[in-house]
């Protein structure tokens, strides 16, 4: 089961850099290794090329058929009345070559201030071949991963608005095979996500433009588990919040920048205390934490306490924000060129690169792709790309 055990250890960890805890010895004062790892952390890679192409940032840039997972607050701002988008991207070729993220989106504007939508998101593991302990062939399988959710919308007031979605979470990596001796299942949870969306229409060095500021609180949801006789796991809720701004140069040209600021609300990993042989000292049913708090939390209590459960205290909080910052240009409002940069602490995952993409625009379609590259050699993230394919119909203007 060697390469079983590869991909699914890629799935669970590929967006996230993990080590067994320091001894409560070398924490004090030390930047160590502590990142914090999730179930299901498919669901926190970007599934579009606009924005994949700016630093994987989206909760406060203009509304596309894709705000349905990075704000939908934003959808009731759109030009259009209804959408759908197509995004793939090969995930980790550098490692496997048949790992995939397909992610397909809509919405529908039921008048000027309320907007429905969805989307699927669909993560493939590729092919895998079971073996026994000496290496004998016990069939093959496809692990996958997907969630599905719907999504209302409402303008609030002419500058803000608000969304509410239910999500459906099933991931499948082991297709009932047993694993350490336990039968195992696929996990399923259910989640909300609560967002927020606010813009105005600005005039800065006399140019006019729009200033935006989105927060998107997602996968509010219960714990996830693969046995009956195993702990569940808590799912990525990820708090993700940023402004942004565009200028309008002339009639055709046209800039925006934008930040992403992220946090997970999940529990970081405690640091448990050592005996002088080093060995971990029971207590309960557990071991003694040396530093940090229990991670057997419950959801709402994990989401608050997310704040201040760092093991290195308020300088380790800090590093557990991630940020991601990008830039698009627009001539006549069909070509675009994108850019943009990833950045999360070394210790809390390592993701550090940079962003690329380009898209155009005819008529009711929209065609764009992005590409990343990592500032680090042999980065399992290296050479990744994704294609985007929007349609949208019905705008205002051509109903008239």
């Amino acid at each position: 089961m060697k390469r079983f055990f590869l991909v699914v250890f890629l799935a669970i960890f590929a967006v996230t850099f993990t080590a067994k805890s320091q001894t409560y010895n070398q924490l004090l004062g030390q930047d160590n290794i502590n990142a914090i790892t999730t179930a299901v952390p498919f669901l926190l890679i970007a599934p579009d090329s606009r924005a994949g192409a700016m630093g994987d940032i989206g909760v406060s840039t203009s509304p596309d058929a894709n705000a349905q997972y990075w704000n939908p607050a934003k959808l009731p701002f759109i030009d259009h009345d209804m959408g759908f988008s197509m995004s793939y991207s090969p995930w980790l070729r550098q490692l496997v070559n048949d790992i995939s993220l397909a992610y397909l989106s809509g919405y529908y504007k039921i008048n000027n201030t309320s907007v429905v939508s969805g989307s699927l998101r669909y993560f493939t593991l590729g092919t895998i071949e079971f073996t026994d302990k000496v290496g004998n062939p016990m069939g093959s399988a496809k692990p996958n991963e997907f969630s599905i959710d719907g999504t209302y919308s409402r303008k609030l007031t002419e500058n803000f608005s608000g969304a509410v979605s239910m999500r459906y979470i099933r991931s499948d990596l082991t297709n009932g095979q047993f694993v350490s001796g336990n039968a195992t299942e696929s996990g399923q949870s259910i989640a909300t996500d609560v967002s927020a969306y606010y813009q105005r229409k600005v005039t800065l060095f006399e140019l006019k433009g729009e200033f935006a500021f989105g927060v998107n609180i997602s996968n509010i949801g219960q714990k996830i588990s693969y046995s009956q006789s195993l702990e569940r796991d808590f799912i990525p809720a990820n708090l993700r919040f940023g402004p942004s701004l565009s200028l309008e140069l002339d009639k055709y040209n046209k800039i925006l920048v934008a930040v992403d600021i992220n946090k997970l609300l999940v529990p970081t990993p405690p640091i448990y205390a050592v005996d002088t042989n080093g060995n971990y000292i029971p207590e309960g049913n557990g071991y003694k934490i040396g530093s940090g708090m229990d991670p057997n939390r419950s959801v709402v209590n994990a989401m608050y306490t997310s704040f201040y459960d760092a093991p290195g205290g308020f300088k380790e909080e800090m590093r557990e924000f991630y940020v991601g910052a990008g830039a698009e240009y627009a001539y006549d409002d069909k070509f675009f060129v994108r850019g943009g940069y990833f950045y999360e602490n070394a210790t809390k995952g390592n993701r550090k690169y940079f962003t690329l993409g380009a898209g155009f625009k005819y008529n009711i379609f929209t065609l764009d792709l992005s590409y990343l590259i990592p500032t680090t050699q042999k980065n399992p993230l290296e050479h990744t790309l994704r294609f985007t394919l929007i349609f949208n119909f019905m705008s205002p203007t051509e109903q008239k």
